[in-house]
């Protein structure tokens, strides 16, 4: 009697990460390669991170997420020590490159709604929030694309693919 008691409150009340699961899923929890990437400075449409765009954007499901893109072909430092490079050499690779990490959200439909930058690259960026005003990210299938506007007005199109 107490097995058949025990086993109809299990299957009346299922352990909350089942039912945790029965919402519309994270669109962009996983991780995402880039493809391709295009910046329009002036009505230009140029490529963003060179004719080689290489990087990844990993979305955790703790709701964590990391971002590095890379221009392939950024030329390598004369040293093979970090911090010697020339100036040339440093404003080459920042240039042609960005890292940063923090926490993002998603919305009631799963959906991206925003990031908070954590640490970055670029300084500026570390304690901003972003919503989808400044950062769209657009899920269709397995591809996802960035949008976002910088503050001067240059429009940066980003297209990743998931990787699987």
């Amino acid at each position: 009697m107490l097995r058949a008691t025990l086993l109809s409150l299990l299957l009346a009340f299922p352990p909350m990460t089942v039912l945790a699961q029965t919402g519309p899923a994270n669109q962009v929890v996983g991780t995402w390669r880039m493809v391709a990437a295009r910046i329009d400075p002036d009505g230009k449409n140029l490529p963003a991170y060179g004719e080689k765009p290489n990087g990844l954007l990993v979305f955790t499901p703790d709701m964590r997420y990391v971002e590095v893109l890379t221009d392939a072909d950024t030329p390598r430092f004369a040293s093979n020590v970090r911090g010697e490079g020339t100036d040339s050499e440093n404003r080459e690779a920042m240039g042609r490159s960005i890292g940063h990490f923090g926490t993002y959200t998603v919305d009631q439909n799963g959906a991206f709604s925003g990031n908070r930058v954590e640490g970055s690259t670029f300084p500026n960026w570390v304690g901003n929030t972003r919503t989808t005003k400044e950062l769209r990210l657009t899920v269709v299938a397995d591809r996802m694309y960035e949008e976002f506007v910088r503050p001067e007005g240059t429009k940066i199109v980003i297209e990743f693919e998931r990787v699987k």
